[in-house]
C-alpha cells in the first residue's frame, strides 16, 4: 500500500510570459498517435471540452499587477482562520480582498 502524497504543489510565478520556461518537446508515441485516436481518448476525457472552441481566439495575455508591502490590523479570528491554511496563507487574504473589489465595481 502506498502514501499519497498531501502537500500542495509549488506556486510558481513570473514576471512576464517571455520568463516562462520552455516546454519539454513532444514524445515520438505522442507524435505519432492519429487524428482518429486523438479523437477517441479525447471522447473519453472529460476536462477535454473545459473551454470553449473559440477560447483562444479572444483570450487576453493579463500580467499580474504589482503589490505593495503595508501594516495591515486584522481582527484574530481572520488571521487565525487564514493562518490555519497553511503556506500562502497572505495570498488567500489578498485574493478574497480583491474578489471584493471586483464585485464591488461590477455592482457599482
Amino acid at each position: 500500500m502506498s502514501a499519497k502524497s498531501t502537500s500542495k504543489p509549488k506556486m510558481l510565478r513570473y514576471a512576464t510570459i517571455d520568463a516562462l520556461p520552455k516546454a519539454a518537446p513532444l514524445s515520438r508515441k505522442l507524435k505519432a498517435m492519429s487524428d482518429e485516436t486523438v479523437t477517441f481518448q479525447r471522447a473519453d476525457d472529460p476536462d477535454a471540452d473545459a473551454l470553449p472552441e473559440a477560447f483562444w481566439e479572444s483570450a487576453k495575455i493579463i500580467e499580474p499587477e504589482g503589490t505593495e508591502q503595508i501594516t495591515l490590523r486584522l481582527p484574530r479570528r481572520v488571521l487565525k482562520h487564514f493562518r490555519a491554511t497553511g503556506k500562502g496563507y497572505q495570498s488567500r487574504i489578498s485574493a478574497v480582498l480583491q474578489s471584493y473589489v471586483d464585485a464591488m465595481r461590477k455592482s457599482g
